[in-house]
């Protein structure tokens, strides 16, 4: 609950203003959990905003009590108009840790606001698993892809995942027994802090909970069988993990091209000629913030891409469907570049430079005589590094073994002036 759209992110007024807002953290346990700082800012405010649980859990308020709008996106507009008078909106326990604080501050000045948290159901739930909470990897499914999960499955990890509902236990389930992690074991946190707070736990391939309740989260213990399929943290992740129809930027060369690429946190990749979406693919996994745009002319290919965004941890890639560059227009501007198809169409490396940010890199491959050619002229008028790679493979002949070369890539990197 912590998305707004962005048309709304600057409408409260200038001028100096008291902290009219307070920000209060709500635990299962509802009035009797809050401190006196908490009660007195409810008793106060002329207007309670919250959602429905919420309110039922807090009872009468001497002022108006408005459940969220619908959509959500409604909910800072209708905050802001109340600007001045005394407010206060509930949320569920921080509302820094995945909740409602981040979009209320975008539109909020600091002074302007009071906020009075609680533990959140991450701290809460490592009390309850005396798990040291820095040692655990934290995530929220709570309207965002189930897949988000997938890069935190490493062996031994503990990892702590908000639920989107009831059905999730099961679905995460269901996915780390399809992973060869079905020995995992899945700690089922239910109403945590509440009378009502509930605490089961089951072998994921074994997973037959029932009556979950909606306000859960999962702490799961990853157990990796012989056999399971674990994301490397390494560039380079193999080929067969992609769908592709050969259009793929090989393992090899893909890990030298990130490593060309040099990805920083909460950089902006644009992938030209994506393909699979190797490349953007492993650009995101490199660190949580990052972020990319794949190009991809061909629906199939495209829809390709998409399949297996999901199938490698969900990364947060915007997906363009069209001829580059006319599919540019429009879009953020990248930290870096890479072209990895369309190198010799006219225009297509002129638009993709001046988009790029002063100092981002630019990575183009080639493997044709024509693309080539290319880059020899690129890098005659711009300069940068040029260099061949190639690579080769063990393959049988026969009864016995040669090597088998790869077509060479010539790949150019260059840092915008």
């Amino acid at each position: 609950m912590n998305q707004f759209s962005p048309e709304t992110r600057e409408l409260s007024s200038t001028g100096p203003v008291g902290p009219w807002l307070s920000l209060v953290g709500l635990g299962e346990d509802g009035r009797a959990g809050l401190c006196d700082a908490a009660r007195a800012a409810l008793e106060q405010a002329e207007v309670v905003f919250g959602g429905e649980r919420h309110l039922a859990l807090i009872g009468a308020v001497p002022g108006e009590a408005r459940a969220w709008p619908q959509p959500f996106r409604n909910a800072l507009p209708a905050i802001l108009a109340e600007r001045g008078r005394p407010v206060c909106v509930l949320a569920t326990s921080d509302p820094f840790h995945y909740g409602i604080g981040a979009g209320l501050t975008k539109a909020v000045a600091p002074e302007e606001m009071r906020v009075i948290p609680q533990l959140s159901a991450f701290s809460m739930a490592c009390t309850r698993m005396r798990w040291p909470q820095e040692e655990c990897a934290l995530v929220s499914l709570h309207g965002r892809a189930l897949q988000r999960i997938i890069p935190l499955l490493q062996p031994g990890a503990r990892v702590l995942a908000l639920s989107w509902d009831e059905s999730t236990p099961a679905a995460v389930a269901r996915l780390l027994s399809e992973r060869g992690l079905g020995a995992s074991s899945v700690t089922v946190l239910e109403a945590l802090g509440g009378p009502k707070e509930r605490i089961r736990e089951a072998r994921a391939e074994d997973f037959a909970l029932d009556g979950i309740v909606p306000l859960n989260m999962l702490a799961v213990s990853v157990v990796a069988g012989t056999d399971a399929r674990i994301l490397p943290l390494a560039n380079g992740i193999p080929d067969e993990w992609f769908e592709h129809d050969g259009q793929l930027t090989k393992a090899d060369i893909r890990a030298i091209t990130l490593s060309a690429l040099a990805p920083r946190a909460g950089e902006l990749l644009w992938d030209i000629g994506a393909g699979a979406g190797s490349i953007g693919i492993e650009w995101c996994l490199r660190h949580r913030h990052n972020r990319a745009v794949a190009f991809e002319e061909r629906p199939e290919r495209a829809a390709r891409l998409a399949r297996n965004r999901l199938a490698l941890g969900a990364p947060p890639i915007e997906i363009v469907e069209g001829k580059a560059p006319e599919s540019f227009a429009g879009k953020a501007t990248p930290d870096a570049v890479f072209i990895g198809g369309g190198l010799t169409d006219p225009g297509l490396f002129e638009a993709a430079f001046a988009a790029l940010k002063p100092r981002g890199r630019l990575i183009a491959n080639a493997v044709t005589i024509e693309g080539e050619a290319r880059l020899a002229g690129l890098f005659a008028q711009h300069g940068g590094n040029l260099r061949r790679i190639g690579v080769a493979h063990l393959d049988p002949i026969g009864n016995m073994h040669g090597w088998r070369s790869a077509m060479a890539v010539t790949q150019w990197r260059v840092v915008k002036p």
